[in-house]
């Protein structure tokens, strides 16, 4: 059964269709509701799904039998991200029209070559494609020129002509620009040519501000903040021997969990922190590792020729700012796109096989598109052959922080197979660490 009508979310129909096919007892919810056009009984459906390469939704779609009048919005399933995201993308065919698009409440859209920014919170969360935001915002436009039209007539005349420019942005006979800045991490724009990178689009994490924060809803307790970094600092030795533990919600279920988090110390590295969740309630386990130092003040490259099975032995650890890349397979995964872990080559392989093959829905129903599902196969296969060494790939790991780590078989000795490179930041890679607007020293 299908939530929303191919008429409501152009490229949204699809993804429910599939994953409903994986799950025959999803089923949406409905709920009788007061039609806010004609005052009547209607109904709304609420269904709890997932974005391929992103997170749970729910997707909520009411319509009313007696004027027909409907509406379609969504809302985050989960928590509010650690950092904002910002999604650019240049527009360069009317293929690029088609891609889907979550956008949160919080998100700002803009179109810098008409000068057009749709602010935060002025339009309800929705699921759609970039023409689609598009069409929404002429038609934003469209329902107050009646009135502009009787009682201020010139600014009517110029809204009609930025109507035409904006409805003119989907035949796409110049390319433009859509940026969309979400604080809360929770809006995403398709790559429609995953596990490849996509060129046209840059995605862009950051730090929120104080106010996005106040304007999320989030406050942090710098009292409380305080006293723990300085019982930290003081008590250090012994948090290195302790295994601490502190609640917090399931990211999955967000009923209450534990998550447990220890300091460990990579023999030829440094100090990491190692943090594992688990849920009691739906038994979602998951663990991440961060960095306990800084930021280094050079990036890391590492690059490592697989040559004998025993390499997918060696020990990893990927931080969240790091990059993986194999050339021989045409293949980037960007930082943020998996969480930072401490595991074994062949670990982080098998994930990245998870992540992009068995995770994927599109890959089957009428989400496939034609050689898609093949070349996925496709990948999965390789990437078995790479764990089995029978093929001959370079594995890149390119780290601007610094954070990440490969481990040296040959240690103390060089590694043959092995090469490190230390290099300058560029000024966007510091851009996406924060680094340009972070002064440590001679500050006010």
């Amino acid at each position: 059964m299908s939530l929303i009508e191919e008429d409501d979310v152009r490229g949204g129909r699809g993804v429910f269709k599939d994953i409903s096919a994986e799950d025959d007892d999803m089923q949406p919810t409905i709920i009788e509701s007061l039609c806010m056009n004609c005052y009547e009984n209607g109904s709304t459906r609420l269904l709890l799904t997932k974005i391929p390469f992103f997170k749970e939704i729910i997707i909520s779609s009411f319509t009313c039998a007696h004027c027909n009048w409907s509406n379609t919005e969504i809302q985050s399933a989960g928590r509010i991200q650690d950092q904002g995201v910002t999604y650019t993308l240049r527009v360069r065919s009317k293929q690029d029209l088609n891609r889907e698009v979550v956008k949160a409440d919080s998100a700002t859209t803009r179109i810098p070559e008409l000068d057009f920014e749709i602010p935060a919170y002025t339009q309800k969360g929705s699921l759609s494609t970039i023409e689609g935001l598009i069409e929404r915002a002429a038609t934003g436009l469209e329902q107050e020129q009646p009135t502009r039209k009787a009682t201020v007539p010139e600014v009517a005349e110029k809204i009609d002509k930025f109507i035409e420019k904006l409805k003119k942005l989907k035949d796409v006979e110049q390319e433009f620009t859509v940026v969309i800045d979400d604080p809360s991490g929770n809006s995403f724009v398709e790559n429609p040519f995953v596990p490849q990178k996509d060129e046209a689009l840059s995605v862009t994490h950051y730090k929120r501000t104080p106010e996005q924060d106040a304007q999320l809803g989030l406050k942090a307790d710098d009292g409380a903040e305080e006293d723990t970094e300085e019982k930290a600092g003081s008590d250090i030795d012994a948090l290195r021997n302790e295994v601490l533990m502190f609640n917090t919600n399931c990211p999955e279920c967000n009923a209450p969990a534990s998550t447990n988090m220890k300091l460990v110390q990579i023999p030829h590295f440094k100090e990491v922190i190692i943090m594992a969740t688990n849920c009691d309630s739906c038994g979602h386990r998951t663990n991440e590792v961060k960095s306990g130092g800084a930021t280094e003040e050079l990036g890391t490259k590492i690059t490592l020729h697989v040559t004998d099975p025993s390499d997918m032995s060696r020990d990893l650890l990927k931080s969240e700012t790091c990059h993986i890349m194999i050339p021989e397979l045409e293949f980037e995964l960007g930082m943020g796109a998996v969480a930072g872990k401490f595991t074994t080559l062949e670990g982080l392989l098998k994930d990245i096989k998870d992540l992009i093959v068995s995770k994927n829905p599109f890959t089957c129903g009428d989400s496939a598109t034609p050689g898609r599902a093949e070349k996925i196969e496709l990948f999965g296969k390789k990437i078995d052959q790479i764990m089995a060494g029978e093929m001959d790939v370079h594995v890149i790991l390119d780290d601007p922080a610094g954070n990440s780590y490969l481990q040296n078989v040959y240690a103390p000795d060089p590694d043959p197979e092995m090469t490190v490179e230390k290099y300058e930041r560029t000024f966007e890679q510091k851009e996406d660490l924060g680094l340009n607007d972070m002064q440590t020293e001679n500050y006010q």
